[in-house]
């Protein structure tokens, strides 16, 4: 029997990156997974990728409208046994370069949407179930041009505390889960080209003790862990997956 058959579990920002590796892991090991993504080709990719146990559910975490078409489809399955909230992304831009525009954007996905994303699902949330949080290195690390965003996982880890001991008359577990810099679409993103991108790749596997950047599927090995029965008597943590970035 696979640690998570017959369990339902919702993956936001589940088409690339961290959120298709952990998808494609929970669907491996037995549970039906709802992947959510903004942009339809990717969905589309990453549901034929993960296979006959992935359903793909368009839409925006910052839309609430969104958040309640989601759950409106995942009701179909009676409730929900794991929800890893990951939808997010930043951009470097220094304290004089920030606007408004920035500042919106990013805590419209990384804090408003982790909000409402769990909040509309409390209904569904079986009990017992596993709610997992996306944070980052960057909120305790004080990287520069990265303040806003680093901010914005700083109130992830708020989160998980906070809604750990909101939810543990349910038997709720809510953890945060906390990647270091890894290979993904994401980190390219955050380079202007291709030979930017190679040198900040450079650049910050040589900050981690263990030479080398993360791969998503080793991410995604610690979210089965937060998401099954193993980790039972773990709540309101920071699991850190990150080579010993903030660690040594």
């Amino acid at each position: 029997m696979s640690t998570f058959d017959g369990k339902v579990a919702v993956v936001t920002g589940g088409t690339t990156g961290i959120g298709l590796a952990a998808a494609r892991r929970l669907a491996a090991d037995g549970a039906r997974v709802y992947v959510v993504g903004r942009r339809e080709a990717e969905l589309k990719k990453a549901v034929d990728e993960i296979g006959d146990r992935a359903v793909g559910v368009r839409g925006d975490v910052s839309d609430l409208g969104d958040l309640d078409r989601l759950y409106a489809t995942v009701a179909t399955e009676g409730g929900i046994d794991v929800l890893f909230v990951n939808a997010g992304g930043g951009e470097f831009t220094r304290l004089e370069d920030v606007t408004e525009k920035h500042f919106d954007q990013t805590f419209n996905t990384n804090v408003k949407g982790a909000l409402f994303t769990v909040q509309k699902a409390l209904p569904h949330l079986r009990e017992g179930a596993s709610v997992i949080l996306t944070g980052s290195t960057a909120a305790d690390s004080g990287a520069e041009a990265f303040g806003v965003y680093a901010a914005s996982k700083a109130a992830i880890r708020s989160f998980a505390r906070t809604w750990a001991n909101e939810l543990r008359g349910r038997g709720i577990r809510v953890n945060a889960l906390i990647p270091g810099p890894v290979e993904t679409p994401g980190i390219n993103g955050l380079a202007a080209d291709a030979d930017g991108a190679r040198e900040l790749k450079g650049f910050l596997a040589g900050q981690v003790p263990l030479g080398r950047m993360g791969r998503p599927e080793e991410i995604a090995a610690a979210v089965a862990f937060l998401a099954s029965d193993q980790s039972s008597f773990v709540t309101g943590s920071e699991l850190y997956v990150d080579g010993g970035l903030n660690q040594i």
